[in-house]
């Protein structure tokens, strides 16, 4: 039994090792200011669809980063025309979210805080979420190119890698839309909110900008 035990603990060593170091390097990529990540403190200060964008966020993310490590990266980068069709995809989406959340910031209509109108629903919410999400190619250059390069250096624990990427995805984001929920009051105070909504457009802007120039 004892020597059982202490199998167990050499090989459980080694995959504790790579699941963390999974955990510090998808944290150093995803602790950053990007579009998702402002549609999410956005979404967290309002108190609306928190969950179902929290979800979508870390479901995505797990997603591409196992498409990483099982090396989908190389298949896609045979693809340049599947790039350039995301790059503007995106670019477009990007400057038409910078433009409406700019538009919040400048109107002094009487709304509920960030201008969006009560009949804003769910499924703009989704969408917006999956808009940002998986038509950002610095996501898929992170995760799918990136980490999954970084995985393979891990073999044969690629997989105890990943996981603990994924793990950090979703501690992310819970503790993102968390921190954000907490400070509502705050956050939606009229003043605040204005800047908000300019943080937010400016962020879009800058990542439409970058990904039209590159």
């Amino acid at each position: 039994m004892e020597c059982a035990r202490s199998v167990a603990g050499v090989i459980a060593a080694p995959a504790l090792g790579a699941l963390l170091t999974g955990l510090l390097f998808g944290l150093s990529l995803i602790v950053a200011i990007g579009p998702q990540n402002a549609f999410v403190v956005r979404q967290g200060a309002l108190r609306r669809h928190v969950t179902i964008v929290v979800a979508i966020c870390a479901a995505s993310d797990v997603v591409l980063i196992a498409a990483g490590v099982s090396g989908t990266g190389a298949a896609l980068a045979g693809r340049p025309w599947l790039r350039e069709v995301v790059r503007l995809a995106g670019a477009a989406v990007l400057l038409g979210y910078a433009a409406l959340a700019a538009r919040r910031a400048l109107q002094a209509r009487a709304t509920e805080p960030g201008g969006e109108p009560a009949r804003a629903g769910r499924a703009a919410a989704i969408g917006a979420c999956l808009a940002f999400t998986w038509l950002n190619p610095a996501v898929y250059l992170d995760t799918i190119v990136l980490l999954g390069s970084v995985a393979h250096t891990q073999s044969p624990r690629q997989w105890w890698f990943g996981a603990g990427a994924a793990i950090g995805s979703i501690v992310w984001f819970a503790a993102l839309a968390a921190a954000a929920w907490l400070a509502h009051a705050l956050l939606t105070r009229p003043r605040v909110w204005r800047g908000v909504d300019c943080f937010v457009a400016a962020v879009m802007t800058a990542t439409a900008l970058r990904l039209l120039l590159t």
